[in-house]
């Protein structure tokens, strides 16, 4: 954007411009926009999600026959049924094709005749064996009687450069038919006291809903192959609807087959070298067969960049041994990727971020990846951006990251990684003050993984630090070994329902080995996930986390080493790092951190969660966790939308006993759970 030619009205747009910039107008109404594409398959979609949908019809033509579809769905008394009508838009072609108009009248009458069956399975889903579909256009009926379906293709046409075709899909639902009789039978002997409520829960009086049937088939089966039954398998079922008594009677017999441990294990597919994605699997032939095993097995490989996509098969007869054999086939992901993303935050502002890496970098799967971001840095000096012209380049904050990651070196269940950074931050505000920080890092390790969900990583790392705060201006060097652990049996990366996740880490920077002083630094945290249901619509989530520095006084430490506590990932509703131990007035950051969090993760619907919680931290001057300086507490509510690629995440928080100097409320915006 050039700003106007005339002085009054370059001041005009000035101003405008850095009002928009404070207040995160240009993120729109709370927006996170994030936009990935593969150089050489390049793709741009920017539809919110499918938020942006609409039923309007397309404008009328001469070509085409635009039409407005309406759809409802009425019990015996009359009344609407919100949930009946949603499984009909879901089962309907025509509602979902309502934007890509027909090119005539027969068209039209097309795909309403083949939204007959589907609806009809939609209802019966339902369990409303007996509803009564009327499908009009424009009150010409539309049925599978071929001699009828012309009425109704010549209504159509006298609307053509008129007007959009008026369509109505009006359903008289039925009663609710009831189950009532329901008996599994199955091997006794795998379960004498009878089948637990998560392996099937159907019972008489429950309504006769075939998604149900179908669903409760699929869970029998899940059962007993967890149980080590691998050919376990449905054998027969028999669904008799009674019409008169409004019944089903259900009958289902499973065939468990043998009990079985894992076979041998073949990849294939992808040119990376098998042997590469071998060192991701970790099943050993005879061990008892275990789905979750499988599903840990390619949560692993997919840690590998290069691989895109995952099929693990089961063979369909067991081998000499009585074990089963497991087949892996991969195919990778486009090499080349770049992506860009934008988050916001009301106190710590906007930010910007991309990244481009190459994911098989010398056909093995090894990942470079090159990543930058930049951010618009509050002031701590007492004065205040009130212009465009204010502007400095010390005013930008900015971070650049290169990474490469050998996998399954020498065919070791071991990955190289190097990493080297720079960066330049300020955190704080003008009333609490803050800290300048400058740094360049490299570091170079070896993650040894032990199994699909603990791994340790050990490496020697160098550090340049210049920094400033209220202690003083100084520059360090940091030369010493790293090591970190982690153990997470989570089941999603980005929104976790089950499972804990744990992380530690000890870096020792000692002077023997060229640092400028001696430092010891640990860090620990660890949180845990608990889905009180199992459509897991409601889920606990808690987090702790706790930090400790010795060997050097707290001004000798450099800033990036000190720890704050404060900002989206850490106590909602306070600036990014500014809750430390103060001295004259301003932040120091501490020697050691004690913080938590914990959530209540609602889901509403399909795509829309909402999370209260509750956030505390506190950082000491002394290097063990004490209550003994100010802790801040946030508390606030969450909305998520829920996408593929994981949720999106709107936090509303305030602090609940805030200092001189902290906001009333804070608004943060990003993809994925806070914790």
């Amino acid at each position: 954007m050039v700003p106007p030619g005339r002085p009054r009205e370059r001041r005009a747009w000035r101003k405008n411009f850095i009002g928009a910039a404070r207040r995160g107008l240009w993120t729109g109404c709370a927006i996170v926009a994030v936009s990935t594409w593969s150089l050489g398959h390049p793709a741009l979609a920017f539809d919110f999600f499918g938020l942006l949908g609409s039923d309007d019809p397309p404008p009328v033509s001469a070509t085409t026959l635009p039409y407005r579809i309406a759809i409802e769905a009425k019990t015996a008394d009359g009344k609407s049924d919100s949930d009946a009508e949603q499984a009909l838009r879901d089962a309907s072609a025509t509602y979902r094709l309502r934007q890509d108009a027909p090119a005539d009248g027969e068209g039209l009458a097309r795909r309403l005749q083949a939204d007959i069956n589907p609806m009809l399975d939609a209802l019966w889903g339902l369990g409303r064996y007996n509803a009564h579909i009327d499908i009009t256009i424009d009150g010409a009926p539309v049925s599978l009687d071929e001699a009828a379906l012309a009425a109704a293709v010549r209504r159509a046409e006298t609307f053509r450069n008129r007007a959009a075709v008026p369509v109505k899909i009006a359903v008289r639902l039925g009663p609710l038919f009831k189950l009532r009789t329901v008996y599994v039978d199955y091997p006794r002997e795998l379960a004498p006291d009878g089948l637990p409520r998560r392996a099937f829960d159907l019972k008489p009086g429950a309504p006769a809903k075939s998604a149900d049937v179908r669903a409760a088939q699929i869970k029998l089966v899940d059962w007993f192959r967890s149980n080590g039954h691998p050919l376990a398998k449905i054998a027969d079922v028999k669904a008799t609807v009674d019409h008169a008594a409004m019944a089903m009677d259900l009958r289902i017999r499973v065939d468990a087959g043998p009990k079985a441990g894992i076979g041998a294990v073949t990849i294939s597919g992808g040119d990376i070298d098998p042997r590469v994605v071998a060192t991701h699997v970790y099943l050993r032939e005879g061990e008892p067969y275990s789905p979750e095993r499988l599903a840990l097995t390619k949560t692993s490989i997919a840690k590998i960049p290069a691989i895109g996509g995952i099929r693990i098969r089961e063979g369909d007869k067991l081998d000499s041994h009585g074990n089963v054999p497991i087949f892996i086939d991969v195919t990778e992901r486009p090499r080349h990727a770049a992506g860009f993303s934008a988050k916001y935050s009301t106190i710590d502002g906007p930010g910007v971020s991309g990244y481009y890496e190459d994911r098989n970098a010398f056909g093995n799967g090894e990942r470079f990846r090159l990543e930058a971001s930049m951010s618009l840095l509050q002031r701590i000096d007492g004065t205040s951006l009130k212009d465009i012209d204010d502007l400095r380049l010390s005013d930008f904050g900015a971070r650049v990251t290169a990474s490469f990651i050998k996998p399954g070196l020498y065919g070791t269940p071991n990955d190289l990684v190097v990493e080297a950074t720079a960066f330049r931050e300020r955190v704080g505000n003008n009333i609490l003050g803050g800290y300048t920080d400058e740094t360049i890092r490299g570091t170079i390790g070896v993650i040894h993984r032990f199994s699909e969900v603990a791994w340790v990583q050990a490496g020697v790392q160098v550090e340049q630090s210049k920094w400033e705060d209220v202690l003083g201006r100084v520059d360090a060097t940091l030369v010493g070994v790293t090591a970190t652990g982690r153990y997470d049996t989570t089941d999603n990366l980005l929104d976790p329902t089950r499972g804990v996740r744990l992380s530690g880490t000890v870096n020792a920077y000692p002077k023997f080995l060229g640092s400028t002083i001696d430092l010891l630094e640990a860090r620990a945290s660890g949180s845990v996930y608990y889905a009180l249901d199992e459509q897991v619509n409601y889920v606990l989530a808690g987090r702790l986390a706790a930090g400790s520095l010795t060997g050097a006084s707290l001004a000798e430490i450099p800033v990036s080493h000190r720890f704050f506590a404060g900002g989206g990932g850490s106590v909602r509703g306070y600036g990014f790092n500014t809750i430390s131990p103060m001295m004259f007035g301003r932040i120091t950051g501490g020697s050691s951190l004690l913080e938590g969090s914990a959530e209540v993760r609602v889901k509403i619907t399909p795509t829309i969660g909402i999370v209260p919680f509750v956030d505390f931290g506190t950082v000491s001057r002394s290097s063990l966790p004490s209550f003994d300086d100010y802790v801040g507490y946030g508390a606030g509510i969450g909305l998520r939308y829920l996408t593929p690629i994981g949720p999106i995440r709107f936090d509303v928080a305030t602090p609940l006993n805030p200092r001189p100097g902290d906001s009333r409320w804070a608004i943060y915006i990003s993809v994925g759970q806070a914790f």
